[in-house]
């Protein structure tokens, strides 16, 4: 794992780019509408072109160490943010968001991530600094985390949503009165004199809270790829950004997608050990350390396949229905 490769100048221009990003996405989501498959694929390509490109750099500039490892985490990171979208599908349907105000939701939930993620990431820092000991409590986690999520995935029943019985619902209920239907974007109105919520701010809170719990996975999952805290941040940043676009473009692909989970506890799983196996290795060197191009080789492999079974099953449920 490699030392840091980003200077000050690096690091501010890159908060610069992401806050430039995020701005532009704001303006565009301004005036809320129906994204097209058009735009919506347009803004997708442009989202995986710039990591694509700044991984090029990371490359050329720093070497080939720090570009595979940026390039394996963004995979990491784009394979769980698409587990992200999911969450995101279930929540906007529960709450019956308008569809032209789904982008906003959306990229409330990316501006809420990335802060989360960034918090995670200097507090995981300041684990590692502390010592080798948070490999194994990282990986620790990641293994609880996967054994969770195949439970999850191995039960037949459909995930639901009930926004009434949501912690964070009740609790905003209980603070703030909240109006029946949206108005627009805006999170609160003042009907006769009395500030009040909208629906948009329950939903806004739900994504809030789903961003909680999407960034105890995350960051230490990269962290298992890379102890880089700037390529943790690209990684994450990269992929949460093109979220809002590919939202639109996967939305009615990611209920096909019934084997993501069974491919993410095994990504999960194998991040776990492999840096409790980095742990072990600074105790006791005999034993191995997972190289990051066979952790890339890995999770490109489980993602591959977790995709052409998912397309069989399916195939397989049509053919029954039309015999």
């Amino acid at each position: 794992m490699s030392s840091t490769i980003a200077s000050p100048q690096l690091w501010a221009v890159s908060i610069a780019v992401l806050l430039g990003l995020l701005a532009l996405d704001f303006v565009l989501t301004r005036k809320p509408h129906d994204v097209p498959m058009r735009e919506a694929l347009a803004w997708s390509v442009f989202y995986l072109a710039l990591p694509a490109a700044f991984g090029v750099y990371v490359w050329l500039a720093h070497g080939a160490e720090p570009g595979v490892e940026f390039f394996t985490g963004y995979v990491v990171e784009k394979s769980l943010s698409v587990d992200n979208l999911f969450v995101f599908m279930l929540l906007l349907t529960a709450f019956a968001v308008p569809t032209k105000l789904t982008q906003r939701v959306l990229l409330y939930g990316i501006v809420g991530a990335l802060v989360l993620r960034g918090i995670f990431i200097a507090a995981g820092a300041a684990l590692l600094s502390a010592g080798t000991w948070a490999f194994l409590l990282f990986g620790a986690v990641l293994i609880v985390t996967a054994a969770k999520v195949l439970r999850d995935a191995l039960r037949s029943t459909e995930h639901t949503v009930d926004p009434g019985q949501m912690r964070v619902t009740r609790l905003l209920r209980r603070l703030m009165p909240v109006t029946d239907e949206y108005h627009g974007a805006r999170l609160t109105i003042r009907p006769a004199g009395r500030r009040a919520l909208t629906p948009m701010a329950l939903v806004v809170a739900a994504v809030f809270l789903t961003d909680v719990v999407f960034a105890v996975d995350s960051v230490p999952a990269v962290y298992g790829v890379t102890s880089d805290p700037y390529l943790v941040f690209a990684t994450n940043a990269f992929a949460l950004l093109g979220l809002r676009a590919l939202y639109f473009v996967l939305r009615n692909a990611l209920a096909q997608l019934r084997h993501l989970n069974h491919g993410l506890a095994i990504i999960l799983a194998f991040i776990g050990v492999k840096l409790v196996l980095h742990w072990a290795h600074t105790v006791w060197s005999a034993l191995p350390d997972v190289p990051t191009p066979l952790s890339l080789v890995v999770i490109l492999a489980t993602l591959g396949a977790v995709t052409a079974t998912s397309l069989i099953a399916n195939r397989r449920d049509r053919v029954r229905m039309d015999a």
